[in-house]
């Protein structure tokens, strides 16, 4: 019985004390439709396969997104929240990740051509696969944060942990 009390306790502490704000459908499709979104609650949205060039979605909520193979080519994503996002095979040539938090986000196999990664957070991030040879303003701390494989492209000079 103390067990399962314990356990309760431990789950609110970790839950927080303030609900989770649900995602809005409007600013979905408004993305969608290639409108611009900034700020916007897009918690858990999916844009896998969709194809979003210069979408502008700074500063949103995509903590949990879906990006699987999506093509986001000159989005800005500056100080986005996708963490725990899944960007499986996605494209972003020439997308904004400035100060973004990418904290524990999928990049398997996505394509960063030219991308700016300048202070954004990539710890626990999974980039095996991922191309970010041209990407721009990486770190080896940002790198050093990350795991990925032997087939991950990384501008010249930087190493990745691998994953475990």
């Amino acid at each position: 019985m103390l067990k399962h009390i314990i356990a309760l306790v431990a789950a609110v502490i970790f839950a927080g004390f303030t609900p989770a704000t649900a995602q809005s459908a409007e600013e979905i499709a408004r993305v969608k439709a290639g409108e611009p979104c900034q700020g916007c609650n897009l918690f858990q949205a999916d844009f896998s396969y969709e194809n979003l060039p210069e979408a502008n979605v700074a500063n949103a909520r995509l903590r949990q997104a879906n990006l699987s193979l999506s093509t986001m080519d000159g989005a800005s994503l500056r100080n986005a929240n996708l963490s725990l996002a899944n960007m499986f095979g996605a494209r972003f040539t020439g997308a904004d990740f400035e100060r973004a938090d990418l904290e524990r986000a999928t990049l398997v196999g996505a394509y960063f051509g030219g991308a700016n990664f300048a202070e954004a957070r990539l710890t626990g991030a999974v980039l095996s696969g991922a191309d970010l040879e041209t990407a721009l303003g990486l770190t080896q701390a940002q790198i050093s944060a990350a795991c990925g494989d032997e087939s991950t492209r990384l501008p010249e000079g930087l190493t990745l942990p691998s994953c475990r």
